[in-house]
């Protein structure tokens, strides 16, 4: 903790060298991140799968593959992300030209959680290095093999001077957040995100806040049921439900809600066989505290899949719970694992109306064909993303940005969003010497005549 200081003074001091702000400086320091990735992969898959027990299939498409597509996403635009932009000129400013450009910040944090520890300390990082700064990453303390092997990674590819990662726990994260930050980029619990800004508020630091809440998927009566299991338990029990944008609880339209209880058991069935508990492709719970707090949630319910649990190996099965109600404890937080609560609808004016009972989610997913419940859904609820007919998709296309709103988050990132969260956009008016316009002095006559005419 007593190097901290020291280690953001040096940051800053390699970032007024202006080095980061080349073009060739972050392109090089790209490719060099991409490489880096490859190099490593079999000691990242092997410290995903010993901290989360995640296979490789899993940890390479949610934690590798994805961030190696930003990185070449970023690659192929960050030339024309980096050109002034020309803005329009009104007719009060005649003679003048307005443009924009984008400058990175300074020297940023990038606090990462632990459900995608690879990736959600890479995927911001790959903003700050396109924009131009500095960064010092904080992963978490709950997944070491990752976050060793993301040092080790880091350390190689980069002088700390520009780049490094600082591991730790509570204490360290408190000690980094007492620092002076250009920019503070957050993902974890709105709990923590609170701290996060608090800190940052003493010092005015721009923050981006990644959070999560209780994001509800809307099955409607119309939608093809087999095809909306199978995409519902795939979004779901990725990652053992350890997902920021999971959907955290299911409202059926009651016409339909046998019908597709039955496509969803075959369709965990599918994903998971007979014995999800010994099935390799599946994730385990992180901790014990988590896995008690999981476990709490099935007492005295009454679970229609599942339910099984391994204290020994922290798993817990692909969970189903019937006739839930929001006074449920289930229904209170964010369930961040395995087990999926289903309510009822036979309106969907009455779900909208409890689903703004609460705070603003992160995601919404809506399984319907019918074009007007799709317009009032998006029209009618705020949230961060989402999707129609599909789960968690959402989150891979670079060209969306994805973020939350109210108290499921603050800014954006991803693609273009990366580079522009990490940028400050300065405002230029670039004015003619070869004439002046009198209006805009008080001594020109009829001068008050003259500027409401141009300012009606």
């Amino acid at each position: 903790m007593q190097d901290i200081p020291q280690l953001v003074q040096l940051q800053r001091a390699f970032f007024d060298s202006d080095a980061t702000k080349e073009k060739s400086f972050r392109l090089e320091a790209l490719h060099k991140l991409r490489a880096g990735i490859k190099r490593y992969e079999r000691k990242l898959l092997a410290a995903l799968q010993a901290d989360l027990h995640k296979s490789a299939f899993e940890a390479y498409s949610t934690e590798i593959g994805i961030v190696l597509e930003e990185i070449r996403f970023t690659l192929k635009h960050l030339h024309h992300w980096m050109k002034p932009q020309k803005v329009r000129t009104p007719m009060t400013h005649i003679g003048s030209t307005g443009f924009t450009f984008a400058e990175p910040y300074g020297v940023s944090l990038i606090i990462s959680p632990w459900n995608y520890p690879f990736q959600l300390s890479i995927a911001p990082l790959i903003g700050a290095i396109a924009a131009g700064n500095c960064a010092v990453l904080k992963p978490s303390e709950w997944t070491p093999h990752t976050t060793a092997v993301l040092a080790d990674m880091i350390k190689e590819l980069f002088p700390k001077e520009y780049i490094t990662v600082v591991p730790g726990d509570a204490q360290i994260s408190q000690a980094l957040l007492a620092e002076k930050w250009d920019y503070i980029f957050f993902t974890g619990s709105d709990a923590v995100g609170k701290i996060v800004m608090e800190a940052a508020s003493k010092e005015l630091t721009p923050v981006t806040l990644e959070l999560g809440g209780k994001s509800p998927c809307i099955v409607h009566h119309d939608t093809n049921l087999p095809l909306a299991a199978k995409r519902i338990a795939w979004g779901k029990f990725m990652n053992a439900g350890q997902t920021c944008v999971a959907p955290d609880y299911l409202y059926l339209h009651d016409s339909v809600k046998d019908e597709f209880i039955s496509c969803f058991h075959e369709a965990i069935h599918d994903l998971y066989g007979d014995k999800p508990l010994q099935n390799p492709h599946y994730t385990r719970i992180i901790n014990m505290r988590h896995f008690e707090r999981l476990q709490s949630f099935l007492v005295n319910m009454e679970v229609i899949c599942g339910g099984e649990t391994d204290k020994h190996s922290l798993m817990i099965e692909p969970t189903v719970l019937n006739n839930i109600s929001w006074e449920d404890a289930i229904m209170k937080e964010e369930i961040f694992g395995p087990i999926l609560p289903i309510l009822t609808y036979s309106q969907i004016d009455d779900v909208i109306a409890e689903v703004r009972q609460h705070p603003k989610p992160l995601a919404l997913y809506l399984f319907t064909d019918s074009q007007s419940i799709q317009e009032k859904v998006l029209r009618k609820l705020s949230f961060g993303g989402g999707c129609i007919n599909d789960t968690i998709y959402h989150i891979a296309s670079p060209y969306l940005p994805f973020g939350g709103v109210g108290q499921s988050g603050i800014g954006t990132y991803h693609g273009k969003a990366s580079f522009d969260t990490f940028s400050h956009q300065k405002s230029i008016l670039k004015q003619t010497t070869r004439f002046d316009l009198p209006f805009r002095y008080p001594n020109m006559k009829n001068g008050l005549k003259k500027l409401k005419f141009l300012l009606k």
